[in-house]
């Protein structure tokens, strides 16, 4: 009866230490995962920005060519 315990008791503790081996992987990944979108955020943002400075640029050419083209 003793040996039946102690087997399953060192099984539930591998068990046991597997899985807290993967949850340790698991939130690596995480942690990688969330940094990798925070600089994709950031890379968005940057050329959203420089997108719509360009836009402006763009719209305020057009607005002095029109007003130089106005008699």
């Amino acid at each position: 009866m003793d040996t039946i315990l102690l087997d399953r008791l060192n099984a539930l503790r591998r068990e046991f230490e597997k899985g807290r081996r993967q949850l340790e992987s698991l939130d690596a990944q995480r942690a990688e995962l969330r940094d990798t979108l925070l600089r994709i955020g950031g890379a968005i943002q940057a050329l959203n920005e420089v997108a719509g400075a360009q836009r402006s640029g763009e719209q305020q050419e057009a607005d002095l060519g029109t007003a130089t083209e106005s008699p």
